[in-house]
């Protein structure tokens, strides 16, 4: 089955491999908030567990001049800035909102993926994506919010609930919603477990607030009970996770890692993710290579 990039953000009926252009229909980046560049600086500073002696000490300045800076008695310069957002890790969006509160322009761009200036990154994902079939893959947003497909990723969705389909599809409420995936997870507890810790550890990097409300909401659906929850061995955080799914071919097992961009220099790219599942036993191998040529 060969692969094309839709033009339309739809992202049914399913009959082509991929749709890059769901990205098309996302706002960029709401104003930056009107608070002071020292309360942005604080907040960022406490939440990676920072003194002021120790940012001071990163950011070769005195404890004094960063007291100021905190306190709004002294302007940071734009390379001041930067230098304490590079020190304390904070991702791209939020750097531009800390520039923006110091009185600068913003520096690093956020447009949607059909840019033609990101040509080269489309590029990339699709090669990606068409080159893992006749296996799962697919690229998400920050939020979770599925931006393209391969071929695979539809064979596995036959039963989930049309409404959760709509885009703007997420991969998370997709996975754990009661009328999604769920019930159909053979290892749904190690699974879910899995979901959460990922996204504990982007809310713990990037404090956005669309994440926490994500979270807040997956946490709220019921616990489904299958009878047949398993544990898989295998799991190795941050790098690969086990999953295993009923579906009309059977019970497939799947091993799932997650690959970014690197040093991206654009908003959008930091925050797009690839997730690729691989066949876990040869006899899921051969299922997707049989559901691949139907």
């Amino acid at each position: 089955m060969t692969s094309q990039v839709m033009a339309a953000p739809a992202l049914r009926p399913y009959h082509c491999a991929m749709d890059l252009a769901v990205a098309a229909s996302a706002p960029l980046s709401p104003p930056a908030s009107l608070r002071p560049f020292g309360d942005h600086l604080r907040s960022w500073r406490l939440r990676r567990r920072m003194s002021q002696l120790d940012l001071a000490g990163e950011a070769d300045i005195s404890t004094r001049h960063l007291s100021f800076v905190e306190t709004g008695r002294s302007a940071p310069s734009r390379e001041m800035v930067l230098r304490l957002a590079e020190r304390l890790e904070v991702p791209l969006r939020e750097r531009n909102a800390l520039l923006v509160a110091a009185g600068y322009a913003p520096m690093y761009r956020e447009r949607p993926l059909d840019d033609p200036a990101l040509a080269a990154a489309r590029q990339a994902v699709q090669l990606i994506l068409r080159g893992h079939e006749p296996y799962p893959a697919l690229a998400v947003d920050r939020h979770w919010n599925l931006l393209a497909h391969n071929a695979a990723v539809p064979l596995l969705l036959a039963g989930v609930a049309a409404q959760l389909l709509q885009p703007p599809v997420n991969v998370l409420r997709l996975s754990l919603h009661p009328q999604g995936l769920a019930s159909r997870i053979v290892n749904l507890a190690q699974w879910r477990q899995h979901l959460f810790e990922r996204l504990h550890q982007q809310i713990a990097v990037t404090a956005d607030a669309g994440l926490q409300a994500l979270e807040r909401e997956l946490r709220g659906y019921p616990a489904l009970v299958t009878g047949e929850d398993e544990h898989i061995d295998g799991e190795v955080l941050g790098i690969a996770a086990p999953l295993r799914l009923r579906t009309e071919a059977g019970v497939l097992s799947f091993i799932s890692t997650t690959t970014v961009f690197g040093s991206p220099v654009d908003v959008t790219l930091q925050e797009l993710a690839l997730e690729t599942f691989f066949p876990a036993d040869p006899e899921t191998a051969a299922a997707l290579r049989r559901m691949s040529s139907t």
